[in-house]
């Protein structure tokens, strides 16, 4: 059996399994792209005719808002597992680019850095994932949900604005978010603090997120030098 010493000596059926090896992972990332997609579509669609029913008539609940918001979150957590098998193979791909095919492009070899092949084998034998759940929900949170969130708040404070006219003082205002729906104040109050606070929490969070290696940058080449 050959040994794969260094980029000199590997032949060419090494070249052929890397490429193809490249075109499967980018398929794979492709298929989890879509399933992201798909996912927020849900989240859309199903958000926008809850909201459609509760703006539709003052006799319609706007108790349907707050399950709106546990609708969203559980997109929100769906989307997050999908995520984690998307980055997955992506960090693939990208590894791949870096070390494989940027070399191929600039023709220089001593620019690979680091024992990649190591690296990516040990994942093929153990594939892992490259980001914390915890992160996966924070980064499509601050990607997609909380604009959302945000429009199922703005659709429940024009319920109660348009739909209610006595609570155009800041204190009625108030009184109508617990008393027009069969829920006890109490019990509502609880179930609003409980996932606006939430709500706060992971918008601070997002926001402190930092940004993973290998994501597009905001300081890019300069588009002149880019000649095509």
């Amino acid at each position: 059996m050959n040994e794969i010493v260094n980029s000199h000596s590997e032949p060419k059926d090494y070249y052929a399994v890397m490429v193809h090896f490249y075109r499967g992972e980018l398929g794979r990332i492709m298929i989890w792209r879509q399933r992201l997609d798909v996912t927020t579509n849900w989240a859309i669609l199903g958000c926008t005719g809850m909201l459609t029913f509760g703006l539709g008539s003052p006799s319609n609940t706007p108790l349907i808002f707050l399950f709106a918001n546990f609708l969203a979150f559980l997109l929100l957590s769906i989307e997050a597992r999908r995520y984690r098998y998307y980055d997955a193979f992506r960090a693939r791909v990208r590894m791949l680019e870096a070390h494989f095919i940027m070399p191929m492009v600039m023709q220089e070899d001593k620019i690979l850095q680091g024992d990649w092949r190591r690296i990516m084998s040990e994942d093929l034998m153990l594939p892992t994932f490259k980001i914390s759940k915890k992160n996966a929900i924070l980064k499509r949170f601050r990607r997609n949900y909380v604009w959302i969130f945000l429009l199922i708040l703005l659709a429940w404070i024009t319920k109660i604005w348009i739909h209610y006219p006595d609570s155009h003082s800041f204190k009625n205002f108030v009184a109508a978010f617990a008393t027009h729906h069969p829920l006890s104040p109490s019990i509502f109050w609880v179930l609003f603090g409980i996932i606006y606070l939430l709500l706060i929490a992971m918008t601070i969070a997002s926001i402190c997120l930092k940004k993973e290696l290998g994501e597009f940058s905001t300081k890019a080449m300069h588009r002149k030098k880019w000649h095509i």
